[in-house]
């Protein structure tokens, strides 16, 4: 592997510095980053879906697309550098549960009237998608779920509940999986949906332990879905999900978003005393942030192997397991270590007066510990990296 940029990715990437640099100084006040920051206020929604509508203009949001859905035809490569860069300056305006979730799935299973019905649109970032995926009782173990989507005519009936559904309350579309067929193994009788959200869902806040509005509850009650919106076949709704996962799935956003914190940390502890000295002269914080340094490091160049491989056309499950696993155990760890070097200044929330880097690492601290769940747990990321890459035995 060759980790050298070509002089058109650089070129590319000088470009994405440019403009995320600019669209960084529109932040509202209080802008922390991160892709939950968009639900926390009105304006920081406003926010990303201005910059959404400006990514679309440039034929941004979708670059490895072909060109007559939208995107620009380029590679793995070239979408993990827009993910970094885009990442490292805190800006929002990409609908991940949109470009990089189901619409995979879409381009990989859907029939051509589907394709043609949704991709345009997400590409001009005029819907906005949640995913509809766990449930109370279906979360590591997915294909448990038990929503059920029952045939009637030409449409299907679904009842049930899915949990955790990050944005739910902002999106104006969902993405689905509901069981079919209750008769068969429980991997082979699921459908995969997509519908606008209207009449027969409904949609209860989730407060996190932060108490931001981030996870919700959705309910479907008797709601109708014509056969026209399943992906791929019906009862082979686990095998579009998983077709749909080969996509850009290094976690370089994560490590580019701690990247930078670890260097304003650093400039920290450049100017902060304790004691009458920096910081940054006593010798154990040293250490632990050089530490990190080195493991963000270790993450970003297996993230730029993980997209060199499917740039080559290689399925990577234990790969991106591993870029999950490494880079969300990073973050947790990265958080308790900040607060553990700032002391009690390093506990207090946003708000206070005395509080660092404006509370963030006391809200990160509890909010990281979601990473290391959602997108699949830390255990379940170690099984598939036994299973499909140790090759060890179920």
């Amino acid at each position: 592997m060759d980790f050298r940029l070509t002089p058109e990715q650089e070129a590319l990437k000088s470009a994405f510095e440019e403009f995320f640099k600019e669209e960084e100084k529109r932040a509202p006040e209080g802008w922390s980053g991160g892709m939950f920051s968009i639900f926390e206020s009105e304006e920081n929604w406003a926010y990303h879906r201005s910059v959404a509508e400006k990514l679309a203009k440039k034929g941004w949001l979708c670059l490895p697309w072909p060109k007559k859905y939208g995107g620009q035809e380029h590679s793995y490569i070239e979408q993990l550098i827009f993910n970094e860069v885009r990442a490292y300056y805190r800006v929002p305006g990409v609908d991940m549960w949109g470009s990089q979730i189901v619409a995979p799935s879409i381009l990989e299973c859907a029939s051509e009237e589907l394709k043609q019905e949704w991709l345009p649109r997400i590409a001009r970032a005029e819907i906005n998608w949640c995913q509809g995926w766990s449930e109370p009782n279906a979360g590591s173990d997915l294909a448990s779920l038990t929503t059920r989507a029952v045939e009637d005519g030409d449409d299907f009936v679904i009842n049930g509940q899915k949990i955790w559904t990050t944005g739910a309350h902002r999106a104006d579309h969902i993405f689905f999986l509901a069981r079919t067929d209750p008769t068969v193994p429980k991997h082979k009788g699921i459908t995969y949906f997509v519908s606008e959200i209207r009449e027969g869902i409904t949609i209860r806040p989730l407060l996190f332990m932060h108490s931001k509005h981030e996870y919700n509850e959705v309910f479907f009650d008797d709601f109708r879905i014509s056969k026209k919106n399943v992906v791929g076949q019906v009862n082979q709704g686990w095998y579009v999900t998983m077709a749909g996962i080969n996509f850009e799935r290094s976690m370089i956003g994560s490590v580019a978003e701690v990247k930078r914190d670890l260097e304003e940390f650093i400039e920290f502890c450049k100017e902060t005393k304790r004691n009458g000295q920096p910081l940054a002269k006593d010798p154990l914080t040293r250490h632990k942030l050089a530490e990190f340094a080195l493991e963000l490091e270790v993450a970003r160049q297996w993230a730029y192997y993980v997209a060199w491989l499917q740039s080559k056309g290689n399925l990577v499950p234990a790969e991106s397991s591993a870029a999950k696993y490494f880079s969300s155990e990073l973050t947790v760890r990265f958080a308790n270590t900040m607060v553990e070097i700032m002391g009690l200044y390093g506990t207090l929330k946003a708000g206070s007066k005395w509080a660092k880097f404006h509370g963030k690492y006391e809200d990160m601290c509890q909010a990281s510990l979601g990473t290391t769940i959602a997108g699949g747990t830390t255990e379940t990321m170690k099984n598939i990296i036994a299973w499909m890459g140790l090759k060890l035995p179920r």
